[in-house]
């Protein structure tokens, strides 16, 4: 560690602290393509004396319908990946009463008249963690399901008109728009009188993908110095130059900031310790020359507030000459930077 710390203050050549202060978000929007599973739309038909009381699957009373005016119901259902990469955690949907808005609304046809075309208002909750359980982050959106997307969507948004209001952990602070990617709901409608801790033995519907467009707060960013990206050989820690290229296979050091959370967790603004090391709870991914690198270690610089080191493997394919190195934690990706492969 004492290396290190020698290093951050040598060859960076600008008082660490300066470079330890998150910085607000630039760059383009990052997609968020969230899948999931097992999902449940469960309606308020029954007094509350037979809430949760059946342990089978229990269809609604009446069988009522998302286009059924004055509706209540909430939906929960499994996070099993991001952006194609495995996750676990729960998002849950709390549907307020349906109103079924149309322009053309007909008298008899259990429809609402008013100039949109939406079913009702709805609070989402996607609350993100690692395969092993490790928390991400909590996604939070608001506002009309149904209908067309948000003017200035992606072509993969193609439903709902939701504003992300706020995230914690990973994504404190975020903000952005969001919606469904399918037009048609791929869930089971069950009674509120059955019991949701059957909800996976009971079945649930097939996948069903929740798009997020995101505005973080902060990026991560690898650090740069006036002799370039703060990429150096772990080996001896030497910068990282057309002079002195990394090799493939070689294991490098990366400083950066902007990776989010930690664990064991600190107080805000507290700065980050030797002993224990903080770890970054947030999936850290680098890829250079396009190709994936290994991740050995993500983790807070002693000292500092929110400065990173990670090792990395350079992939063996990788080279010769110069190659983009790209950094993203949570999805989230930094600038990227570009380094001398050997």
């Amino acid at each position: 560690m004492r290396r290190i710390r020698r290093l951050a203050l040598a060859f960076l050549g600008v008082p660490y602290w300066s470079i330890c202060q998150p910085s607000l978000a630039q760059g383009p929007i990052t997609i968020l393509e969230i899948d999931t599973q097992a999902k449940v739309s469960y309606f308020d038909d029954v007094d509350y004396s037979k809430l949760a009381s059946d342990a089978t699957a229990v269809k609604p009373v009446g069988a009522p319908n998302f286009n059924k005016p004055f509706t209540l119901w909430f939906d929960i259902s499994d996070i099993v990946a991001v952006n194609g990469k495995p996750a676990k955690g729960t998002w849950i949907n709390a549907g307020l009463p349906t109103l079924n808005l149309r322009p053309d609304a007909a008298a008899g046809l259990r429809q609402s008249i008013g100039d949109i075309t939406r079913t009702a208002m709805v609070h989402h909750y996607l609350e993100i963690m690692q395969p092993d359980g490790t928390p991400i982050g909590t996604i939070m959106a608001t506002g009309f399901n149904f209908g067309d997307p948000p003017p200035g969507a992606p072509t993969t948004l193609m439903r709902d008109n939701l504003t992300v209001i706020g995230g914690t952990g990973a994504f404190l602070g975020a903000r952005g728009q969001a919606g469904n990617s399918r037009t048609v709901l791929n869930s089971r409608q069950a009674s509120v009188a059955e019991d949701p801790a059957n909800r996976r033995a009971n079945g649930g519907g097939g996948m069903v993908r929740f798009v997020v467009c995101l505005i973080p707060m902060t990026r991560p960013e690898i650090v740069v110095t006036a002799s370039g990206p703060a990429v150096a050989h772990a080996s001896d820690s030497s910068l990282i130059t057309a002079t002195n290229p990394a090799k493939p296979g070689e294991l490098l050091t990366l400083y950066a900031t902007g990776l989010g959370p930690v664990r064991p967790s600190l107080e805000p603004g507290a700065l980050f310790s030797a002993d224990p090391l903080q770890v970054a709870t947030s999936p850290i991914e680098v890829t250079i020359g396009g190709r994936t690198s290994d991740v050995l270690y993500a983790g807070g610089f002693p000292g500092s507030s929110d400065g990173f080191q990670i090792n990395v493997r350079v992939p063996a394919e990788a080279g010769p000459g110069m190659a983009d190195l790209k950094l993203s934690a949570a999805w989230v990706a930094g600038s990227t930077v570009r380094i001398a492969i050997q």
